[in-house]
């Protein structure tokens, strides 16, 4: 009945649809992007359709390959389970997450502990990305931790903590008048919702007119990077209330003017509708508003 389907192609497809990357699909299969090609043309020489378009910008999937891929991603997705169902499995337990770098590093991770203490045969994977995992295109994330400027009305949103940005620097780092030279550690904040998140706005506020034109600045593209160089003695950053939280407690960064403080946006953990009620999903939400009341 199914000795004709072009499985081999099908995965290779699911793959390329699910990252829209042909170079990330091979990465993900272990084969070169020429073999990833190859077998896409042959399922569509098999269909007799198109299911990408092609351009110098890469590829995009066409209405016909936006379908398949919704039924291939099922398909494949309840095949891996029934496999998975059917061995013994060591991460049964196990709650994947994806968040950005920063917010894994400086809050989540640090906490995690208290986690494991209340439910320790339960294990939680963290992959980190800057990047919006599209949640609904892989299914293989039970849960994001992530600010949003507007809810998609097709995921469940839990609010978490609200964060503002504020100057932080190390101990004696925190009085310009007192260093030598005014220096300032400068981050572009990629954050949804059009918040003006940067020294020129901060500066405004604080009546520092002046500073741009004659600080140095450090600059740095990853928001713990950028914290890690204040803490070394950098000096100031302007930075978010949550991802600062745990440094301040332990004294190694002090506010300089809190206050002056700009608005962020709030934190959301986010999941497909239904993921809410799975084990290990609903204690980790539980504990995960826990854990952002305690911030709040």
């Amino acid at each position: 009945m199914f000795s004709k389907l072009p499985l081999t192609a099908l995965r290779t497809f699911e793959a390329a649809a699910r990252s829209a990357s042909f170079k990330s699909a091979a990465d993900e299969l272990a084969v070169t992007p020429a073999a990833v090609s190859h077998q896409i043309k042959a399922l569509e020489a098999w269909l007799g359709t198109l299911l990408f378009t092609r351009s110098g910008k890469g590829v995009q999937l066409t209405a016909e390959g936006e379908r398949l891929y919704h039924d291939a991603h099922a398909a494949l997705l309840d095949i891996s389970r029934s496999l998975e169902a059917l061995r013994p499995r060591a991460d049964s337990h196990t709650l994947i997450l994806t968040t950005t770098p920063a917010l894994a590093a400086s809050w989540l991770i640090p906490r995690l502990g208290d986690f494991y203490r209340q439910w320790p045969s339960f294990n939680v994977r963290v992959e980190t990305a800057n990047e919006v995992v599209e949640l609904l295109r892989d299914s293989s994330i039970d849960l994001a931790i992530r600010t949003v400027s507007r809810e998609d009305p097709a995921l469940l949103h839990r609010p978490l903590m609200s964060e503002d940005f504020a100057a932080y620097a190390a101990p004696g780092q925190a009085d310009p008048a007192a260093v030598e030279r005014l220096e300032l550690i400068d981050l572009r904040w990629e954050i949804p919702g059009g918040f003006a998140l940067d020294w020129l706005t901060w500066c405004a506020a604080a009546g520092h007119g002046d500073w741009l034109s004659r600080a140095v600045l450090r600059h740095y593209e990853d928001e713990h990077f950028a914290l890690n160089a204040a803490i070394a003695g950098q000096g100031l950053v302007l930075a978010s209330s949550v991802l600062v939280a745990d440094s301040l407690a332990k004294g190694v960064l002090v506010p300089y003017r809190p206050d002056v403080r700009l608005p962020g946006p709030r934190y959301f953990a986010v999941c497909v509708p239904g993921r809410e009620r799975q084990s290990p999903v609903r204690e980790f939400l539980t504990w995960l508003e826990q854990q952002a009341t305690s911030a709040d």
